[in-house]
């Protein structure tokens, strides 16, 4: 008796479901998206930029100086490139 509800209401939502799904598809918004999406895009250069931190490693502190470099595709890629120790 379980299974025969479970699967007329399975049956009823979907019912309810797919109709509106199909008028969804023929929107004009849904069509603008898909052609906008299609447009090829356009990439930018490569953007770096020198940083300093002060942060504790291994029990000590530390100068570290990095750079971070922004690619075009909206990544960031981070490069240490010298840590000095410090005093106390």
């Amino acid at each position: 008796m379980k299974k025969a509800i479970v699967f007329s209401l399975m049956v009823l939502t979907l019912g309810i479901v797919a109709p509106s799904s199909v008028e969804a598809k023929n929107s004009p918004i849904t069509v603008a998206t898909a052609e906008t999406s299609a447009a090829p895009q356009r990439w930018g250069r490569r953007r770096s930029v020198t940083r300093t931190r002060i942060v504790w490693r291994y029990g000590r502190r530390y100068r570290e100086v990095y750079r971070i470099t922004y690619l075009p595709n909206g990544r960031t890629r981070i490069r240490v490139i010298s840590r000095t120790r410090l005093r106390y």
